[in-house]
């Protein structure tokens, strides 16, 4: 399986996925998904870090050659030095950094199309976590960007590295033991990172399934606000609400307080690690083995040092074990039993389709799982029709809002309203049809829901119309005016409607009514 693009072309490479995809895999392949923008945004990364540890060097060959000797022609010369190393690393770090946000943008988008697709590709499934609203928030959203960070490993630790590397290189130069000690200490530090952050990964992974449950509690309690209010069980879910957002804070403060241990541990050990070369430093230099100018270089190499070597070891362990915990989230996700191409998948009984004629509307009778096969096979038929399913979802917004989403004239948007019977709702909400429908029409009736997602539909005005149930949260006079309205204006499109309504099978050009074995 292979991260699909989205329907625009994004300059990342395909991240494949199969099985055997752990998660550490997958982070190393987010890593190197975006060559265009992280290769030159490391090679920006490494120009910085190198100009930075060149400013203490300078400085002290300014100290022993000019300002020691008091040569005024020295002095220029190492100044205008410095003013140039101050002018590239100043770009560098400007356009590297532009460039790595770029790369990790582009990557955060591949991720949340995929995880969004897959989420939408399938049929819900009693129990499953990832069906619920919040955790599928979570998904799409908190853990594709934590994964994403990833991309910023292969760039601001590379260039890190590199300072690390050469500072050591320079030291050794000046003093052998200094640059020794540099040079072990790093890769020390860099496996303690790893072993150190194992905890921290762990606690990351808890605090995201924290958050998403609560997320996902809280969404399905706005969703059934108006079934909970009805029959009285208000206290019970916001008793299980807070139960679900302790748990959550619990794992958030449990997971930041491991971080800061972290973080503070590893400050600790790099801080004390380079006074020490520091301290090495001023002893040689009082011995007679070093000069003032080198004593100089060797204290700002180390103060120097202390951010990269700190940023190396605390950085690169966080966002490591940030990215592979969320890599793990996603990877469940998209090994789940239904692929992404499950929309084209065939049905799980023979159905016989029916051939529709242009201007012809025609129902096909039927209801419950046989109606599902129905759908979708004529989604895998008709991949260019509009399936309008029966559980559709609304957009933040007003009725009028969610209608003219797709960009039609105020006349086609009159008409569609006027076929779901929409317009009636000017009448009965508190701001016509500029009130708002809340999250997901949580603010409007079930019926009203049903209408105003019907109206989205008719108002895109497609060749070919499936509609799966349209009414069934509406009365029955008002299913009868919808359905005569719907047929009058598909009068020169093809239509097919899914349902058992009568309504619908009234207005019909044609009824199919499929048997037990799915054929007419």
């Amino acid at each position: 399986m292979l991260l699909q693009a989205p329907a625009e072309p994004v300059p990342t490479r395909e991240i494949p996925i199969t099985e055997g995809t752990s998660p550490r895999r997958l982070a190393l392949r987010v890593m190197r998904a975006a060559p265009r923008y992280t290769v030159p945004a490391a090679v920006l990364s490494i120009t910085h870090q190198l100009g930075e540890a060149l400013v203490p060097i300078v400085m002290g060959l300014a100290i022993e050659r000019a300002v020691t000797t008091g040569d005024p022609v020295q002095l220029a010369l190492w100044l205008s030095v410095l003013a140039a190393d101050f002018l590239v690393l100043s770009f560098s770090w400007r356009f590297g950094s532009r460039l790595a946000e770029l790369g990790m943008l582009a990557v955060q988008h591949r991720l949340r199309a995929t995880v969004s697709a897959h989420l939408l590709h399938r049929s819900p499934r009693p129990g499953r976590p990832s069906d619920q609203p919040g955790v599928a928030l979570s998904l799409a959203t908190s853990d594709a960007n934590r994964l994403s960070e990833a991309v910023e490993i292969g760039i601001y630790p590379v260039g890190q590295l590199a300072a690390v590397l050469f500072g050591g290189t320079v030291l050794l130069t000046i003093s052998w033991p200094l640059g020794l000690a540099v040079l072990l200490g790093a890769p020390l530090l860099l496996g303690l990172t790893e072993r150190a952050g194992r905890r921290l990964r762990d606690r990351s992974g808890q605090e995201q399934e924290a958050a998403a449950a609560a997320a996902g509690r809280a969404a399905d309690l706005l969703s059934g606000y108006r079934v909970i209010r009805g029959i009285g069980a208000e206290a019970e879910a916001s008793r299980r609400y807070r139960r679900a957002s302790r748990t959550a804070l619990a794992d958030t403060v449990r997971a930041r307080r491991a971080e800061g241990t972290f973080g503070g541990a590893m400050s600790i050990v790099t801080g004390l690690f380079l006074t020490a070369i520091a301290v090495i430093a001023a002893v040689l230099t009082l011995s007679g083995t070093l000069g003032l100018g080198e004593f100089i270089a060797v204290v700002g190499l180390a103060q120097f040092l202390l951010d990269p070597l700190g940023a190396l070891a605390l950085n690169t362990g966080s966002w490591w074990a940030s990215a592979t915990a969320s890599a793990t989230r996603v990877l469940d996700l998209l090994r789940d039993e239904e692929p992404l191409t499950a929309v084209a998948d065939e049905p799980r009984l023979p159905v016989s389709l029916p051939d529709v004629q242009p201007g012809e509307f025609v129902v096909v009778s039927c209801a419950g799982a046989r109606a599902a096969d129905v759908v979708a096979a004529l989604r895998a038929r008709h991949p260019e029709a509009l399936h309008a399913p029966h559980a559709a979802h609304l957009f933040s917004g007003s009725v009028t809002e969610n209608v003219q989403a797709f960009g039609r004239d105020a006349d086609a948007l009159a008409a569609a309203l006027y076929a779901a019977a929409c317009d009636e709702l000017a009448d009965v909400l508190p701001q016509g049809l500029a009130s708002g429908v809340g999250e997901n029409g949580t603010a409007l009736s079930g019926g009203q829901r049903q209408r105003v997602a019907l109206a989205r539909a008719l108002a895109r005005d497609p060749d070919l119309l499936v509609l799966h149930d349209p009414t069934t949260a509406v009365d029955a006079v008002t299913e009868a005016r919808i359905a005569q309205r719907v047929h009058q204006a598909r009068r020169h499109r093809r239509t097919i409607v899914v349902t058992r309504a009568p309504a619908f099978a009234a207005v019909a050009d044609r009824v199919v009514r499929l048997t037990d074995g799915g054929h007419a």
